[in-house]
């Protein structure tokens, strides 16, 4: 007699992240009777922070379910924008990740970056207790239970990062009201309170200055400032475009 055994199909946009000769139409898989399906979709490769939903013969089911011989299962994506229980949006970056910590802070997100590896159980255990989305490209790390919420970052490219961030999360913008070292809130500031952080040519150059509240770091509108314009306004525009 042979093992009870299940077909899975995996949706296209997952598909990264099967074996190669599992990709592209049903994959037969053994089951025991006694592993949830939650568990048999990860075995395939695919992180449960980029399921959306499992069909089971035309059945939304929960990762709880313990499938039976027979059963045909959807593995679909993540629907976008997805909803994150619980307010208000925040992000946990690991160190991999610091331009796009650095981006989203310029845009106004509450994100939070550990700029050393200080390991992936201490990481989940912080998104678990400040609830921030983890957003990391170690599979292993979205793989741990603790974990507030997660999402796996697709590309290696900062600006395809963030976009593909904003396109999932839809979190609300504000751009220019974070320090991008720190996270901390900025504040108007005089040239008199950050006169100890500017060169002589800056203090004669420039008036307008802000202040992070948390680190005390001074911005102003410097010669990187067309730069980080360009991705303010892209990122305003293509938010704008989503309606």
């Amino acid at each position: 007699m042979s093992a009870p055994e299940i077909h899975v199909q995996v949706s296209p946009d997952l598909a990264l992240f099967v074996p190669h000769g599992r990709r592209g139409g049903a994959t037969a898989l053994a089951v025991d009777g006694v592993s949830t399906l939650g568990h048999v979709v990860e075995s395939l490769g695919v992180p449960l922070t980029e399921v959306g939903a499992l069909v089971v013969d035309g059945r939304e089911v929960p990762v709880s379910h313990v499938p039976a011989h027979g059963e045909s299962v959807e593995v679909r994506p993540v629907p976008r924008p997805q909803q994150v229980p619980g307010a208000p949006l925040r992000f946990l970056l690991d160190v991999h990740l610091g331009t796009l910590a650095r981006r989203l802070r310029l845009l106004g997100v509450d994100t939070a970056y550990e700029s050393t590896d200080i390991g992936d159980p201490a990481l989940a255990a912080r998104s678990a207790a400040e609830r921030r989305v983890m957003l990391s490209r170690d599979r292993g790390l979205l793989r741990r239970r603790e974990l507030w919420a997660g999402a796996y970052i697709y590309s290696t490219r900062p600006e395809d990062q963030l976009h593909d961030v904003l396109d999932r999360f839809d979190p609300e913008l504000n751009p220019w009201s974070r320090c991008t070292a720190c996270n901390g809130v900025l504040r108007q500031a005089t040239k008199d309170e950050v006169a100890d952080q500017l060169e002589r040519g800056t203090q004669a150059s420039y008036d307008v200055f802000a202040q992070c509240r948390a680190c005390g770091r001074a911005y102003w509108k410097g010669a990187h400032h067309d730069q980080l314009e360009a991705i303010v306004e892209g990122a305003l525009s293509r938010r704008a475009r989503r309606g």
